[in-house]
Parts: C-alpha cells; structure tokens; sequence
C-alpha cells in the first residue's frame, strides 16, 4: 500500500524534495503547476502542513474558491476534486477518460460531498485534469 510523502513538517516541499519523491512524474506536476498559474487558468497554489493528516497538502484556488487538492505520493501525485450531486452531471458530460467518469460515478457521497481523485503519473493525463479544472472553477 502507498503512503503520502511529504509527512515530514520542517521540510516544505521544494523543488528539489518534490523532484526527488515525484521522479519521472515531477515533469507532469511541474507542468500542471505552470499551466494553472497561467491565464486562462489563473489558479494560486498554496502548500501547508496539515496535523490532522500529518502531511503537507497544496490547495489550489480561484479567488476564493478551492479547485482541488494535491497530495505527494511516491513515484506519483493525487489531485481531489470535490463536487455535490447538483454538479455531478456536468462532470459525467465532461470529455474526459471514461475511466476517470467510470470511477467518480460510483464514488459516494462524502457528507454533501462526491470525490473526484486522479493519481498521476505523466503529461499524457494533464488534458482530463485541465478540462476538470476549467468545468470546476466555472461552477457557482
């Protein structure tokens, strides 16, 4: 089983400690990272150090409104999206991987909210998360 890197509270995630967990999928993150902070995109990506998961998360927002989450694994990364059942169609309509629709659509509530989670490990991905991304900061 997995477990989230970065647990560690006085190494904030650099460039150099993100490389090292990340490896060959540090090319994918660092890609989405540029590409978000960019128009027409506009996102702020955020790192902290949280105690209840004892783990560094990066929360990325529009204004502000939280986009998604990322978490660091090893050898890959986790974005989190997170929608109600009013907005779960438009997700299913989205083109997207049907397997990234396959997944979220038998995904359960979570309180009022339903869990969109992407591991990824290469660029060839970042077309599906960029297309979430623009539905999710479109959304009230």
């Amino acid at each position: 089983m997995e477990t989230i890197q970065l647990k560690d509270p006085n190494t904030p995630p650099s460039d150099e400690v993100l490389a090292n967990v990340l490896g060959d999928s540090y090319d994918a993150f660092d890609e989405l990272m540029k590409t978000v902070a960019e128009p027409p995109y506009e996102l702020l990506a955020g790192w902290n150090y949280y105690k209840d998961g004892k783990a560094w998360l990066c929360k990325v927002q529009f204004k502000k409104k939280t986009v998604f989450w990322l978490s660091v694994w090893n050898q890959y990364f986790k974005t989190a999206f997170y929608f109600t059942k009013k907005t779960k169609p438009g997700v299913m309509e989205l083109d997207i991987d049907d397997a990234i629709k396959s997944e979220f659509d038998q995904k359960e509530l979570t309180g009022k909210l339903i869990p969109l989670v992407i591991n990824v490990t290469g660029k060839e991905q970042l077309k599906d998360l960029l297309t979430i991304v623009e539905y999710k900061k479109r959304l009230k």
